[in-house]
């Protein structure tokens, strides 16, 4: 997938042997089976040229890390921990790329979005008075703070 992806275009299973003999030695039937195989796994569609198909991406690298972070997220019985421990793994430019794409978000959401709660607060009065309408102390940020130690950065793996 990584060839396909860095191609951005449709590929043939030639190119993709030429391509990865610069580094090892690998059969045309290797490449063959594997894009075949991503194909029945809807990873790749394929159009036929000729005698051969050329492979193109169904879905971007990003869509795809964004599918695996969401499973990720969702088999996890504590949501709010596990997207503490992994905002504590990351370095400190993943964390401002996080912030980045958060207030990307943020600017696409609706009026009535997660902030509108705190803006009504201010308009009513101190929290204190309305514990309902009170957000909890942290909600909105995107991680740790800028001056926190990063962990160990995540690894993923690549087909």
């Amino acid at each position: 997938m990584t060839r396909v992806w860095e191609w951005n275009r449709p590929v043939t299973v030639r190119e993709v042997l030429e391509d990865l003999q610069k580094e090892r030695s690998i059969a045309y039937t290797t490449v063959m089976t594997v894009l075949d195989n991503l194909h029945q796994k809807g990873w790749v569609r394929r159009e036929a040229e000729g005698r051969a198909y050329r492979y193109e991406a169904v879905s971007t690298r990003a869509a795809y890390a964004a599918a695996l972070m969401n499973e990720a997220w969702s088999a996890s019985d504590n949501p709010a921990a596990a997207l503490v421990a992994f905002f504590g793994m990351m370095s400190p430019e993943q964390r401002h790329a996080l912030r980045d794409a958060v207030r990307m978000v943020q600017v696409d959401e609706p009026a009535e979005g997660p902030e509108q709660p705190a803006q009504e607060a201010e308009e009513t009065g101190p929290a204190e008075e309305h514990p309902a309408e009170a957000a909890p102390e942290g909600a909105g940020e995107a991680g740790p703070a800028e001056g926190d130690e990063p962990g160990a950065s995540a690894t993923g793996k690549e087909r």
